[in-house]
C-alpha cells in the first residue's frame, strides 16, 4: 500500500479500512513534571512557530503524527473560580443566574490559531480535535464535585437549567468552528467513571444528559465528525449509555481502572477506541513495554482502535524509557498492518 497521510490514516482507521500503518499519537501530552523531568535529562524544546506551540512541535520531534486541540470551555477569565479543587461557584440558581455574564461568551474561538489549524490540516499532516465539555462535567465545573451528585437529586431544574444553557452554547460553538476548520474528532470531556465504574446511575445519565447529547451529537455527526467521550476510569457499564446517545467512541481506557478492551470489542464490534496503552508499565523497561505492546496488538489489528498512553505520561518515566517507548510504538502500529 502506497504511504498514507496523517489524516488520510487517521479517517480509514475510524472506518475500519486498511491502513499503511495505524497512527502514533499522544493525545493526552504530558504531565509538567515530566517535561521538567526531560529537560534537565537533555530534552530540548523546540520554539513555538508555523501556527503551532512548542508542544506540539515537539510531538514532530519526536516522531509522533501531529494532532491539533481545540478546547473551548463556557467559561472566561471573569468567571469566578472554586476555593480548592471541587469547591462549588454557585449553588442555587440564583447564584448561576448571577455569575450568567461570565459565561457562554458570544466569540469563544482564536481563528488566528484555528487558520493555522487549518493549513496543518489541508496537507494530510494534522488531524484537529475539538473538546467541549458535556452535560456531566459542564454541571460539575460550575456545583463542585460533591455537591454536583446530590443535585441530581436535590436540584433538578437548576441541572436541566445549566445544561440547556451549555448545549445551546456548544451547537454555536461547533458551527463557529466549522465556519474555520471541520474538526476530524470530538471529544465531550465528562469524566464521569472512577475505578469503580459510573458515578450516575443509568436513569440519571438518560433524565439528565441522554437529551442534551441527542440535540448536539447530530449536528456534530451531519459535519463528518467522528464523536468521542473522554471518560477516565472504569467505563465498560456506561459504555452502552453513550452508545445509545449515538456516542461513536471513548477514550482513554485505563488500564489502571480495570478496562478491559478485547472484551468490550467483543461486546461493541464497531465502537471506537483511542488509549489503553498502560503508562505504569513505562518506567519498567523494553521488555514490560514490548508486553504491553503484544497485549493491544490482536485488537492493533481489527481496525477502529488507535493505541496511545492510557492517559498523560507520568513523570516516573525516563526520556530513556520514553524513547524506547517510541521505538516499539513505531514498530508495532507498522506490524499492526503487515500481512
Amino acid at each position: 500500500m502506497a504511504a498514507l497521510t496523517n489524516r488520510e490514516r487517521f479517517h480509514r482507521l475510524m472506518n475500519f479500512e486498511k491502513v499503511d500503518r495505524l497512527p502514533m499519537l499522544e493525545w493526552a501530552s504530558w504531565w509538567d513534571l515530566t517535561i521538567d523531568n526531560w529537560v534537565r535529562q537533555g530534552l530540548e524544546i523546540p520554539p513555538a512557530g508555523d501556527g503551532l506551540s512548542s508542544l506540539q512541535l515537539l510531538k514532530k520531534a519526536m516522531g509522533l503524527d501531529l494532532d491539533l486541540q481545540v478546547w473551548i470551555t463556557p467559561r472566561t477569565a471573569r468567571t469566578p473560580t472554586p476555593a480548592h479543587h471541587g469547591a462549588p461557584i454557585v449553588t442555587s440558581l440564583e447564584e448561576y443566574e448571577a455569575i450568567l455574564p461570565t459565561l457562554y461568551p458570544q466569540n469563544p474561538i482564536d481563528e488566528s490559531v484555528l487558520r493555522a489549524y487549518a493549513r496543518h490540516q489541508a496537507t494530510g499532516e494534522a488531524i484537529v480535535w475539538l473538546s467541549l465539555d458535556g452535560p456531566f462535567w459542564g454541571p460539575r465545573t460550575l456545583l463542585g464535585i460533591e455537591p454536583h451528585l446530590f443535585a441530581f437529586y436535590d436540584e433538578p431544574a437548576l441541572m436541566h437549567r445549566i445544561n440547556a444553557d451549555l448545549c445551546a452554547y456548544n451547537l454555536r460553538v461547533i458551527e463557529q468552528v466549522c465556519q474555520i476548520v471541520t474538526p476530524d474528532f470530538m471529544t465531550f470531556g465528562e469524566d464521569m467513571s472512577y475505578n469503580n465504574g459510573p458515578m450516575i446511575s443509568e436513569r440519571l445519565f438518560d433524565e439528565f444528559l441522554l437529551p442534551y447529547y441527542q440535540q448536539m451529537v447530530p449536528r456534530l455527526k451531519a459535519h463528518g465528525i467522528y464523536v468521542f467521550v473522554d471518560s477516565d476510569g472504569d467505563i465498560e457499564r456506561a459504555l452502552p449509555w453513550f452508545a445509545r446517545a449515538g456516542i461513536e467512541g471513548i477514550l482513554p481506557l485505563e488500564r489502571q481502572a480495570g478496562v478491559d478492551l478485547e472484551r468490550l470489542r467483543q461486546r461493541y464490534p464497531r465502537f471506537l477506541f483511542l488509549g489503553h496503552y498502560d503508562k505504569m508499565v513505562m518506567p519498567k523497561g523494553e521488555q514490560a513495554m514490548r508486553e504491553e505492546f503484544e497485549r493491544l496488538l490482536p485488537v492493533m489489528r481489527q481496525g477502529g482502535f488507535l493505541p496511545s498512553v492510557d492517559h498523560q505520561t507520568p513523570p516516573g518515566v525516563s526520556l530513556e524509557n520514553y524513547r524506547i517507548y517510541l521505538k516499539l510504538y513505531a514498530e508495532y502500529v507498522r506490524k499492526a498492518c503487515a500481512g
